[in-house]
């Protein structure tokens, strides 16, 4: 079934579209990451699903397709544990790299996967030289107690071609919220899946749940896999799409956190991580909280 089939079944507005199975949503997407169809086509997939939205089984198809097309990070003995930092910051510091560092401390290997897809907010991308992150130029794997950031177009041009809708229609697509749920490594790996609207959580659970994923999700900072550092969030784990419940959560934000950068500026970011690595500043209690219960579902993926 050629790609117009589908668009007829998801375009028909809010009310009156229908859902794809997951052997169905596997197909459409896989046209789309091959590169068969215009860019007039992959617009109306993007504002169809967008409009529709996605259900879980119609996620599951989409990673389904993803996962048999990506050029994945070959195993290295170790569970790796996957941030995927795409949202970048508007108004905090960015912390990806300060949990991605910790973790590789703790003697994990770190895959961050990203690629900037607005110009108005700081990305992990503009972090990465500064705290000595490694930048893959090819597929290769990641040593355990080190990170490396991925752009997204090394694991699949496909995906960033997605990605990039955004910058012509000014709107999130389905992509968005699939490459905070892939896998891109061929071993064993903990994904760090992160929300920013309560209902996101709902359907992120059930695609890890589907798809048997090992995953920790919480609701992250302005949409990053990490903590805030201000609260400590609710955070669910999934064990081979196994739920279990990690963190309950507490309600309240902390008004002063010893060295922490006012603003998001690259530069003051850095300085901060490198501080709290040091210990001349303590780990944010969420953020701890957080690596170890990463370190508990790598101990069980």
């Amino acid at each position: 079934m050629g790609i117009s089939q589908y668009l007829k079944e998801i375009g028909r507005g809010k009310q009156r579209a229908r859902s794809l199975d997951r052997e169905q949503a596997a197909d459409l997407y896989g046209q789309l990451l091959d590169g068969g169809v215009s860019d007039l086509e992959l617009g109306a997939f993007c504002i169809a699903m967008r409009v529709k939205g996605e259900t879980p089984q119609e996620m599951a198809g989409f990673l389904d397709a993803a996962h048999a097309r990506l050029h994945q990070l070959p195993a290295n003995g170790a569970t790796t544990v996957v941030l995927p930092s795409y949202n970048g910051a508007r108004r905090l510091p960015v912390l990806t790299p300060l949990l991605a560092l910790l973790l590789a401390a703790r003697g994990l290997p770190v895959l961050v996967h990203g690629s900037a897809s607005e110009g108005s907010r700081v990305f992990v991308t503009e972090l990465l030289a500064p705290l000595g992150i490694d930048v893959l130029d090819r597929i290769r794997a990641i040593e355990p107690g080190r990170v490396a950031f991925a752009p997204t177009e090394l694991l699949h041009p496909g995906l960033k071609r997605l990605l990039d809708v955004r910058r012509v229609i000014g709107l999130r697509n389905s992509t968005h919220s699939l490459v905070k749920l892939m896998n891109p490594c061929e071993g064993p790996a903990v994904i760090v899946g992160s929300y920013t609207h309560p209902e996101y959580a709902v359907s992120m659970a059930a695609v890890y749940e589907l798809t048997g994923a090992t995953a920790l999700l919480l609701r992250g900072t302005e949409g990053e896999a990490v903590a805030d550092a201000r609260r400590l969030p609710q955070m669910d784990g999934f064990v081979r799409g196994q739920r279990v419940v990690l963190e309950e959560g507490q309600r309240g934000t902390l008004a002063d956190l010893p060295g922490w950068p006012e603003g998001n500026d690259p530069a003051a970011t850095a300085a901060y991580i490198r501080d709290v690595l040091a210990e001349r500043q303590p780990v944010p209690a969420s953020i701890r909280a957080q690596v170890e219960h990463i370190l508990r579902l790598a101990g069980q993926a």
